[in-house]
């Protein structure tokens, strides 16, 4: 791997700190929206896709930061860039407490979306790679095991502070939890500088590097394949419910299969952990994009058979957790740790757009096609050209030393 060199002293601390904030960030502005939606749309008088509508401009935000943030943390450190991040999180998360009407509501969903992508793995791991050389793939790993139990926290939690408080009381204490956990670890602990002068030039860093870059068959395959995963991936992620509704299993039990995706999740990120010192992070994208279709088409076909819908779960969320690592690692086992933030950004940027595109494209073919078989089909089949651009994406990629 072209990032030599020992991991400097306290930089897991940074893991740590991380760790935390992941959780509160994942938690409170991507996860904790799903839980009040329902009581957004009564208190405000607005359809469920005005209310899904909002969410999505968040989404869309956070895809067209991602790239200006990743640069200024490469060339001016993490902590001030992410601890405001933070800060804007508790001002706007107190201020979605108060909205009165739709306007109101994407307005403020807009700026979240920018705190977001200053706050989200993207910048995390662009901040690790200021700390770490050897390690980094590790770091990442370690991170996102972390950021894997946002949800089974802030799911919970933000149902009990809705229905004891209501919706509004709970928006102000999520605020509360930003500004008491993210914004002093992030100030206290993340690298307050870029790159040293001197480093050599990342792949993305100048206008003339990010050209190449898109030139490079390399990129391409790389922003195609993690791009269609993330359209496929967010598609599930909205109509999982609907799709196990209509093979006819009751909400309750619907609900209680679905939420095995997110332990699968977790445990797609530990077998990684385990085999990360003798198979590279290309080898472990392919086996995961090559498992993603193969769960989406046992799902198609269960039947209405709890036990196939198990093991959908397992393929699924095992592969999907992996693959946030992946998305992490790959771009510099192929260029590189000198301008991961700016180089990591540019490829989030159509993945974050394309994570605010796929329910509406499932709600298309659906809507065409009348029933959620044909979803799965056109998921699969997106997965499939996924896991065929990676596959030319990494055929020579480098082995990491």
């Amino acid at each position: 791997m072209p990032e030599g060199g020992a991991t400097p002293p306290g930089a897991w601390r940074v893991v740590a700190a991380l760790g935390v904030t992941q959780v509160v960030s994942w938690g409170t502005l991507y996860y904790a929206f799903a839980v009040v939606m329902a009581a957004v749309q009564r208190d405000l008088g607005i359809s469920s896709s005005a209310a899904v509508g909002a969410y999505s401009v968040a989404l869309l935000v956070s895809g067209l930061v991602a790239a200006p943030v990743g640069r200024h943390i490469d060339r001016h450190g993490a902590r001030r860039a992410m601890t405001a991040g933070s800060a804007g999180a508790v001002v706007l998360l107190a201020a979605f407490s108060q909205v009165t009407g739709p306007a109101g509501l994407y307005l403020v969903w807009a700026g979240l979306g920018a705190a977001m992508g200053v706050t989200l793995y993207e910048p995390a791991f662009a901040s690790l790679a200021l700390v770490f050389r050897a390690d980094l793939r590790k770091a990442i790993t370690v991170l996102t095991l972390a950021g894997g139990f946002a949800s089974t926290v802030f799911w919970p939690f933000t149902q009990w502070l809705e229905s004891a408080f209501g919706w509004r009381e709970a928006m102000l204490v999520l605020a509360l939890v930003n500004l008491v956990a993210c914004v002093p670890l992030h100030a206290a602990f993340l690298p307050a500088r870029g790159r040293p002068a001197g480093s050599p030039a990342g792949a993305a860093d100048d206008a003339a590097g990010r050209a190449r870059l898109l030139r490079d068959y390399r990129f391409r395959g790389l922003a195609v394949a993690f791009t269609l995963n993330m359209l496929a991936f967010s598609a599930m992620g909205l109509h999982l419910l609907a799709m196990l509704a209509e093979q006819g299993f009751e909400p309750q039990r619907a609900a209680f299969l679905a939420a095995l995706v997110g332990p699968m999740q977790v445990a797609g990120r530990v077998l990684e952990f385990a085999v990360a010192r003798r198979v590279r992070s290309a080898t472990v994208g392919q086996v995961a994009l090559a498992a993603f279709p193969v769960s989406i088409l046992v799902l198609a076909h269960a039947g209405g058979h709890a036990p196939a819908v198990v093991l959908f779960a397992v393929i699924y969320g095992a592969s999907n957790g992996t693959m946030t690592i992946v998305r992490g690692t790959v771009p510099s086992e192929i260029w590189g740790r000198e301008g991961y933030g700016g180089l990591q950004g540019l490829l989030a940027t159509p993945v974050l757009l394309a994570r605010a595109a796929g329910p509406f494209a499932a709600a298309a073919v659906l809507q065409a096609a009348g029933g959620y078989a044909a979803v799965c089909y056109a998921l699969a089949a997106v997965s499939v050209v996924a896991w065929l651009a990676f596959a030319v994406a990494v055929r020579r990629a480098p082995t990491p030393r």
